[in-house]
């Protein structure tokens, strides 16, 4: 993998996982899924990733609860619930004797159809259910020397054509802002929203500090993040001013920060956007500390 937020340390262990499908455990190189799996076809589903920690996931209440809004917005029967999921997810991390370092995708689609189409009422019976968990430690050398962004021309949509909150299949917009951005020499996307405010990236969410205060979208154009989240949440218990609105590539430029979040990476920093170097050209002390902060929370998560 080139230099991303999701680069990861290579683990020997991951070849001989076990995927959970349906209830059923196969080996890596034998798990499989139809060619006419709905999420296959036409990207129908939802999914969510995962980290463990200490043999406990991170934030797991806060992840079902993503989850089963997704599912409840694109009318989809799960087909279990909360405990039989969180069944699940345990089952595979133990049948891997996982315990630390462990990133889990957890991916739900509407199931085999009867042939390729768009329609629901094709589907054959009940959902596909899908747990990959993978031993995936970060590049400390992306957490420590940060990536490069450029600003794809492909823009996040409004709700009222995918809702950006929804955590779907559906990534195709977010591949191309990718393949734009890495064609032009950067490690990952800087997207916009419809009224050209900064959005979010194609995998993270985006925040930058200028004059001591945080900034991030209004949330109205991105993922919504767990790890967005918890930073917001820890930023406001410490007494750090912060702000959700729209702001411009302008704010980005003048910015003497910049990082972003996500699950498997946490805070990674962002050194440069669009050949403008930001701040330091390193990681910021505002990051470092909401990075501690953050890890507190993930710490006071798993013990509680």
């Amino acid at each position: 993998m080139k230099r991303t937020t999701h680069s990861a340390v290579s683990d020997d262990r991951n070849e001989n996982i076990e995927i959970w499908i349906n209830g059923e455990f196969f080996p890596r190189h034998e798990a499989k899924i139809s060619v006419f799996d709905s999420g296959f076809l036409v990207g129908d589903g939802i999914w969510e990733g995962m980290r463990l920690h200490e043999g406990k996931f991170a934030f797991l209440d806060r992840h079902l609860d993503r989850l089963f809004a997704g599912a409840a917005a694109i009318d989809l029967d799960i087909g279990l619930d909360r405990e039989g999921l969180s069944n699940a997810l345990n089952a595979t991390v133990e049948r891997n004797a996982m315990q630390d370092d462990i990133h889990v995708r957890l991916m739900i689609t509407r199931g085999d159809k009867s042939t390729p189409s768009q329609h629901p009422s094709n589907c054959l019976g009940g959902p596909n259910i899908v747990i990959i968990a993978e031993h995936k430690t970060a590049d400390p050398d992306v957490q420590k020397n940060g990536i490069t962004l450029f600003t794809a021309t492909v823009r996040r949509p409004g709700p009222e054509i995918l809702d950006q909150r929804l955590n779907c299949h559906s990534k195709l917009h977010e591949v191309i802002a990718l393949i734009q951005a890495t064609k032009a020499g950067a490690d990952e996307a800087l997207m916009l929203d419809p009224t050209g405010a900064v959005a979010t990236c194609n995998a993270t969410n985006f925040f930058c500090v200028s004059d001591g205060n945080l900034l991030t979208s209004s949330g109205r154009y991105n993922l919504n993040g767990i790890t967005r989240q918890v930073v917001l949440e820890v930023a406001r218990l410490n007494d750090i001013p912060t702000a959700e609105r729209s702001f411009s590539l302008t704010d980005v430029y003048y910015s003497s920060e910049a990082f972003v979040t996500g699950t498997f990476g946490g805070l990674t920093p962002v050194i440069e956007v669009d050949g403008r170097v930001i701040g330091s050209g390193s990681e910021g002390p505002m990051t470092r500390r909401l990075r501690k902060l953050y890890e507190s929370a993930v710490e006071a998560d798993i013990r509680s």
